[in-house]
């Protein structure tokens, strides 16, 4: 994967979630004021993503106005305006909620902190370093990778 690295407004939150599921490192703060995201970026040299043309405008060169609706469309703008080079084995390497790296975990570390029936079935867990979210492959995981790879593989100017 590329080292581009993202910080996202209060208005792209559901991008910056599918972003980090795609193993990218995105800053994601709501409560962050508009100055304080922009220096930030500038300051870990992140792309600053946004709908608000006033904070584009003053955010310095590595700012992206989003105009697209919809995570379909935000997803396939970046992918025409940035490098973005996606790697699959990148993908669930992040904290969706934190950002955080995850970290493959033995079973027993974590049985306690997940219900009994996933302790007791799940193959694998992660866990985030930050926040100490587990994660495990789910029934959601097939659906979640499989809309990773329609976002972040596929030509989107396929028909």
């Amino acid at each position: 994967m590329d080292a581009l690295r993202f910080g996202c407004d209060a208005m792209l939150g559901t991008l910056a979630r599918w972003l980090r599921l795609a193993g990218y490192d995105v800053l994601f703060d709501p409560a962050l004021a508009d100055d304080e995201l922009a220096a930030v970026c500038r300051r870990e040299e992140r792309w600053l993503l946004s709908r608000d043309r006033a904070l584009v405008s003053g955010a310095g060169p590595r700012a992206l106005l989003v105009a697209a609706a919809g995570l379909a469309g935000e997803v396939a703008e970046l992918r025409r305006r940035l490098p973005l080079r996606v790697d699959p084995a990148r993908f669930f390497t992040r904290c969706s909620r934190c950002n955080g790296v995850l970290a493959e975990v033995p079973r027993a570390a974590v049985a306690d902190l997940v219900p009994p029936y996933v302790a007791a079935h799940a193959e694998r867990f992660s866990r985030c370093h930050v926040c100490g979210r587990v994660y495990w492959p789910g029934t959601h995981h097939a659906r979640i990778a499989q809309s990773l790879a329609e976002l972040f593989l596929h030509d989107p100017t396929a028909p």
